[in-house]
């Protein structure tokens, strides 16, 4: 295996915080281990059109606490084709870079898996994502200030709902994954979850209006993951509109308000232990995995297994939420 001396680093996908902690831990670990530092901005975009630049010790200071991504971030179309992983490869080449570390989502990682397979150059990819929709790794960067948020907003709304008399559905994010919707539902006392997780033969928005929505309470916060297969909360709202015309339906969808924002403390606890493994483990001659974390401990999953599988819901937690919101 070739020497390493320089490493590249970018963030791909959707921003989430924390990616900044990790950014620092991987360019001071790096450097720790005297090898050099390439940011790569604006992610695979960057990565193709060679927007390479050197990181030091100083360039990620006072970063930690930062929202979003110091280094950018794009979706790119042409990172799925062979000509542009071919740019992207050539860059490397130009620019010196031995490694590289990818801190992004599924789509980002299912990319560092393709290139992988393609070229001989190390890869190592960290887990970004407030979906936490990721195999292998109880927690993603980016998923607990997510939830954190979210929670904050629905209290508000909780408020406003309860002087109203109000059914709100609140759609989050989360993709096809219910992780956010889910524990964000107990967290704030919801009245239910409709989550992408939860399909059997029972009609969930039937299930809430007959159990959830009691008599005796005059207001209801329904949590909804964006899953597009279903709709998100606008598809339930105007479905109790038409079928239940009696209850007062609002909708708020939080939108990108879930993504920014400070890093909490796990977050960032979280991202610089997985910045510092990524390198580390590159020191024992590890390529293309992803570093996660389970039961408090770093581990390796391959990247095709933690792209490819899905990642389960605790059954438990609905079982929860069934039993505290009658």
């Amino acid at each position: 295996m070739k020497e390493i001396k320089t490493i590249g680093v970018l963030t791909s996908g959707g921003d989430a915080p924390g990616m900044n902690a990790a950014i620092r831990a991987v360019t001071r670990t790096a450097i720790y281990n005297g090898w050099k530092v390439m940011g790569i901005y604006r992610g695979y975009e960057g990565l193709i059109a060679g927007d390479f630049k050197e990181l030091t010790t100083e360039s990620v200071s006072n970063t930690i606490q930062r929202g979003g991504t110091i280094l950018k971030t794009a979706r790119s179309q042409e990172f799925m084709t062979a000509e542009g992983r071919q740019k992207s490869f050539d860059n490397l080449v130009k620019f010196g870079v031995d490694a590289l570390i990818v801190i992004g989502g599924n789509g980002s990682l299912a990319g560092a898996q393709d290139f992988a397979r393609e070229y001989d150059i190390p890869i190592i990819g960290l887990p970004g994502t407030i979906d936490n929709d990721l195999y292998g790794t109880d927690s993603t960067i980016g998923y607990d200030t997510a939830l954190n948020t979210i929670v904050e907003c629905v209290d508000k709304i909780r408020d406003t709902a309860t002087s109203h008399d109000r059914i709100f559905f609140v759609e989050v994010m989360g993709r096809d994954a219910g992780f956010l919707a889910q524990n964000s539902a107990i967290a704030v006392g919801a009245e239910a979850a409709i989550i992408p997780e939860d399909k059997t033969d029972i009609d969930q928005l039937e299930q809430f209006i007959n159990h959830g929505k009691r008599k005796s309470k005059n207001s209801s916060i329904v949590i909804v993951s964006e899953s597009p297969k279903d709709g998100g909360a606008m598809h339930y709202a105007e479905r109790v509109r038409k079928e239940y015309p009696q209850y007062d339906v609002r909708v708020t969808i939080l939108g990108h308000l879930q993504r920014g924002g400070s890093p909490s403390a796990e977050d960032r606890i979280l991202a610089s232990r997985l910045g510092y493994a990524s390198i580390e483990a590159l020191l024992e001659g590890q390529r293309n995995i992803m570093i996660g974390i389970q039961n408090g401990q770093v581990v390796y999953v391959p990247i095709d297994k933690a792209i490819k599988k899905d990642k389960p819901i605790d059954r438990e937690l609905i079982n929860v939420l069934a039993v505290l919101s009658i």
